[in-house]
């Protein structure tokens, strides 16, 4: 765990940093200096770009961190780099073209509800590919175990762009179609400064040479689509359907509610980077003690650190609802649920690294292809109902069959479990936490509350992690950062 627990570190690191801005962006600059309407376009439009973004990149980023450590010439090496920057090129060109001569009827269809929406199409589309060959460049790192700076491009780099864009817009430097138009650029930079850092570690040499195992990578390469469709549908389709029922500032609401939520899977997004290419070589190498090792030592890190974050949310949300905008409040029920899903998710570990990776990921996506079925149908029967809430259930309801359907086929296929007796202890510790705590706040401004309640808390987390050593991991940091014998 030595490598996975430096880079993980330094990817927690630059990760809750680009959180921290992004949470200035989301909970304040945007709510203050943008429009509600305006506010739920930029989440509408994101949204979009990163569902159809697996499509646009044909899963190469995921092709490329899978068969990477498989070729041993340097000539189906540099063939296989070749064809992963390209490729995606097969996809992206017909879907500009499509949109191009299908503009008015694709933006008459996604505009019904909102009108809005038809004037930023073209914005969506772009973003997308950014999006796409961020993630080939990403991967690109990955594969060289160098995920550090693209942790740090992924996570912070376009959040401080946008607050500098926020802040122009607020000078009134720039008008709002100025800052839609500069969301695009913030994009399509980072995408550039990724690229040149991947081909300053290793420097693609173009070689169109026939590989052997050809159909293995194109075959693999569409169904990853499926699955990294799947796994970004149950991200952000509630996003996009809720622009079908309610109004789109609804959906500034709702994107609040979701980020918020969203900073307990930090660790894990952190963790993931390293994650990947390690379970790709341990499963090219049929090392499965060390692919076991990795699975539980990776859910007891992140469930301990994942359990600490989510006490910090769920104990503070509603001090954290008394600072930003009142109308913004009605998310709260979806932070809850939404925080749970999330937790869940990171005691999983490296779960979705082992089934990418491995030979078994073709039934896991017939499944992942019902739950978005599913999700689909429980978000239209439930956004009418119960409006953003309603988003928020159908979504935790999908999450929840995924991530259990993904625990037992790994069980079933490697006979591996990331659950020990810890881990029910880690759960034990939350669930006493959330009972003792949440009823009770400082009575002092909520900014001095939370800051006291955090502090409170996090003594007391450390102390119990540490003291009953859940991980080894994590007790070993802790003895070397605070100097402990």
């Amino acid at each position: 765990m030595g490598i996975v627990a430096t880079q993980s570190f330094k990817n927690i690191i630059s990760t809750y940093l680009g959180f921290f801005i992004g949470a200035i962006n989301t909970l304040f600059l945007y709510t203050e200096f943008l429009s509600d309407e305006y506010y739920g376009m930029v989440g509408y439009m994101l949204s979009l770009a990163y569902v159809i973004m697996p499509i646009m990149s044909l899963g190469m980023h995921n092709t490329l961190v899978k068969f990477y450590s498989s070729f041993k010439t340097r000539i189906s090496l540099n063939s296989f780099l070749t064809l992963m920057l390209f490729l995606p090129l097969a996809i992206i060109i017909p879907i500009v073209a499509i949109t191009y001569f299908g503009y008015d009827v694709i933006t008459a269809l996604l505009s019904k509800k909102n009108e809005i929406i038809k004037d930023y199409l073209w914005h969506t589309i772009f973003v997308a590919i950014a999006l796409a060959y961020f993630e080939v460049f990403f991967a690109w790192a990955k594969v060289q175990m160098e995920t550090v700076v693209g942790n740090f491009m992924k996570e912070v780099f376009h959040r401080v762009g946008t607050m500098v864009l926020l802040f122009l817009l607020y000078f009134k430097i720039i008008d709002v179609e100025q800052f839609m138009f500069g969301l695009v650029i913030v994009y399509l930079l980072r995408t550039l400064v990724m690229k040149i850092y991947a081909f300053s570690i290793k420097f693609p040499v173009i070689t169109f040479s026939r590989l052997n195992n050809l159909s293995s990578i194109l075959k693999y390469s569409f169904l990853i689509i499926i699955a990294g469709s799947i796994a970004t549908v149950l991200l952000d389709i509630d996003k996009v359907m809720l622009g079908y029922y309610v109004d789109i500032k609804e959906i500034a609401y709702y994107n609040v509610a979701i980020f918020i939520a969203a900073v307990i899977a930090v660790p894990q997004r952190s963790m993931h980077q390293i994650l990947m290419p390690l379970s790709a070589k341990y499963l090219n190498e049929r090392d499965f003690k060390s692919l076991e090792d990795l699975y539980v030592r990776s859910s007891l890190n992140l469930f301990v650190v994942g359990g600490f974050v989510f006490l910090l949310i769920v104990l503070n949300i509603n001090q954290l609802y008394y600072i930003i905008p009142e109308e913004f409040s009605g998310g709260l029920f979806v932070v809850f649920i939404i925080s749970v899903s999330k937790l869940y998710d990171t005691a999983l570990g490296s779960n979705n690294a082992i089934l990418f990776n491995s030979d078994y990921y073709r039934i896991v996506l017939v499944l992942g292809v019902i739950l978005v079925i599913l999700m689909i149908l429980l978000n239209i029967v439930f956004i009418p109902w119960l409006g953003i809430n309603g988003a928020g259930l159908a979504t935790f309801v999908a999450v929840f069959l995924y991530n259990s359907i993904k625990l037992y086929f790994v069980y079933k296929k490697f006979k591996i479990f990331p659950f020990t007796i810890e881990t029910l202890k880690i759960g034990g510790v939350i669930l006493l936490s959330v009972l003792l705590f949440y009823f009770w706040d400082f009575p002092f401004h909520p900014i001095l509350n939370i800051a006291l309640k955090s502090s409170l808390l996090g003594i007391i987390y450390l102390f119990v992690v540490y003291r009953f050593n859940f991980s080894e991991d994590i007790s070993g940091l802790i003895k070397r950062y605070l100097n402990l014998k």
